[in-house]
């Protein structure tokens, strides 16, 4: 089963502004223009909570397909954790920490999968789906760096 382990540090930002940028439907999907996902079902648009289902369909690996994920645990604003319900892994749990550190916040990622087809999941693991979602990992973090990094998080959050 692996593990990806990701830091990402983000200059002069506000760590309830970051928390609300992971968890915001509308930032995932400018942040995965790539594999063009979009929310289909469940919470589409907006900040995911607790308890809350969204359901993407996106192209990876030159495949289209469907993930359901669940926000499991949330601990405003240093803490949350969504699992995988349906999809093409056998699991999945992504874990996101965050932590004030003087003018920055430290946002770490733990992802932790079981990919399917036993063995054969095993080698592709291997030879190309780790090094895949921990590149998909990072170019989605550095998206949530620019909006948290300038005034482009106020186009997704709105406070009141």
């Amino acid at each position: 089963m692996p593990i990806i382990k990701l830091t990402t540090e983000i200059n002069n930002a506000n760590i309830e502004i970051v928390f609300d940028l992971i968890r915001s439907i509308d930032l995932h999907k400018i942040s995965t223009k790539k594999s063009k996902e979009e929310a289909i079902s469940g919470k589409t648009s907006g900040l995911i909570s607790l308890n809350e289902t969204v359901t993407w369909r996106a192209k990876h690996l030159g495949f289209t397909q469907e993930l359901t994920s669940k926000i499991t645990d949330c601990i405003f604003p240093v803490f949350f954790a969504d699992e995988m319900v349906k999809g093409i892994f056998k699991s999945f749990r992504h874990e996101h920490y965050l932590e004030k550190k003087n003018e920055k916040v430290l946002v770490k990622d733990i992802f932790e999968y079981h990919s399917p087809l036993g063995f054969l999941g095993r080698i592709a693991d291997f030879l190309f789906l780790k090094r895949y979602m921990t590149n998909f990992l990072k170019e989605r973090n550095e998206v949530l760096k620019e909006f948290a990094e300038t005034d482009k998080w106020k186009k997704i959050i709105e406070l009141t």
